[in-house]
């Protein structure tokens, strides 16, 4: 676990967590490792269905998203988990979800009723399309929302259909403006007293990060298509083959390839019209690709990242999750933790970020193995239950 001088910046907050699989509860994921304390209300039996997910035999995902939650099983579908869910909720300064719309009016868990008895509450609110317009209703994953957004339509190669990320990024940006729109509303609510609904659309989030691409077709009709492992016209910035493997090296501003230039012995280049600033050396990107790699080709990685770090270019290998382990920057910084479990052993997975100088966050507890381990402790904390 890890060590800290505070239980995190949001330290006394409490959340009730319903979501399921990604985008819910990476937002409770979040805002648990910044000190909150988590309820994650589960459905009896199987619980969330991310404690199966992960790759290997042994599936571990789960070790990492609901870290410092606390499981209680809750049927939303009934009438009694729906009073219990209006009970804890009561008490909570937060509640996440990320059903399709609709569905807690169904359960008898309106947002705004909800508010009436507890009008500090902040609830977030993460599905595929938002809370209206005409697409609202239908079911949305993290992948349609990449599509919706404009990500999965540049990403790949040109002549091949469009490629994905290897992980589920339109649902953690979702999560994660959510985390974020949550925070904002914990600021308004401090000077008020007023609690307010956060709205995170799926394919809304990816369109936040998709830079300049609907800007650049509104003034010029320029539409920015799949260029493999490039960006169009930002060169050079690619990654490399050296004898060993590839390396990535971004040196698109003009004084960096300069000091590229001079680590390659042809300082020449960075005075040649062809290559000589920002718009030549776009246009002339594949050129400048080859020449750059029949010069990384006669290296190991090892060597050229020594040259790459005297010239103070910016440039890195291309980690896998082993490199990260063995990184002595990931341990410095504490990027990766350890955390005991008690079916899998000792488990490293991704430290809290981003870093508090003063409040740091923790990982207090491994994620519950057990579907409502937690709920006697929880129901007797928080309403005084007894059993």
């Amino acid at each position: 676990m890890t060590e800290a001088n505070s239980a995190g910046a949001l330290e006394g907050l409490k959340v009730v967590e319903m979501g399921q699989l990604i985008a819910g509860p990476f937002c409770g994921q979040l805002l648990g490792d910044m000190g909150a304390e988590i309820v994650k209300l589960e459905p009896p039996g199987g619980g969330d269905q991310m404690r199966n997910w992960g790759q290997g035999d042994k599936p571990s995902w789960w070790r990492v998203i609901a870290r410092n939650k606390y499981s209680v099983a809750v049927d939303l579908r009934s009438e009694e988990g729906q009073q219990l869910a209006r009970e804890l909720i009561a008490k909570a300064d937060i509640l996440i979800e990320n059903f399709r719309p609709g569905t807690l009016e169904k359960w008898n868990l309106d947002p705004k009723i909800l508010r009436k008895t507890n009008p500090g509450l902040i609830v977030v609110r993460v599905s595929g399309y938002g809370q209206t317009g005409p697409y609202s209703s239908r079911a949305g994953f993290g992948g349609i929302g990449e599509a919706m957004g404009g990500w999965r339509g540049i990403v790949g190669y040109p002549d091949l259909p469009p490629a994905r990320m290897g992980v589920s990024i339109g649902d953690t940006l979702a999560a994660t403006y959510g985390c974020m729109g949550a925070l904002a509303a914990l600021h308004h609510r401090s000077k008020t007293g007023e609690g307010q609904i956060v709205d995170s659309a799926l394919y809304e989030a990816v369109l936040q990060v998709m830079e300049s691409t609907v800007s650049d077709y509104s003034a010029s009709g320029t539409k920015r298509r799949r260029t493999g492992s490039t960006l169009p016209a930002i060169a050079p910035s690619n990654v490399y083959p050296c004898k060993d493997g590839e390396y990535l090296i971004g040196a698109n501003q003009d004084g960096v390839f300069a000091r590229l230039a001079a680590a390659m012995g042809r300082p020449e280049l960075a005075t040649d019209e062809r290559y000589a600033t920002h718009r030549a050396r776009g246009v002339r990107q594949e050129e400048l690709d080859a020449l750059i790699g029949e010069w990384t080709r006669t290296l190991t990685i090892d060597e050229l990242e020594a040259k790459m770090v005297e010239a103070a270019v910016p440039a890195g290998r291309v980690f896998d999750a082993e490199d990260m382990m063995a990184d002595p920057h990931f341990a410095a910084r504490d990027a990766l933790v350890t955390v005991p479990d008690a079916e899998l052993g000792e488990i490293r997975m991704q430290g809290i970020f981003p870093k508090l100088s003063d409040t740091p966050g923790t990982v207090r507890r491994p994620a519950p193995l057990v579907v409502g381990q937690d709920s006697d402790e929880v129901l007797k904390r928080w309403l005084g239950r007894e059993g």
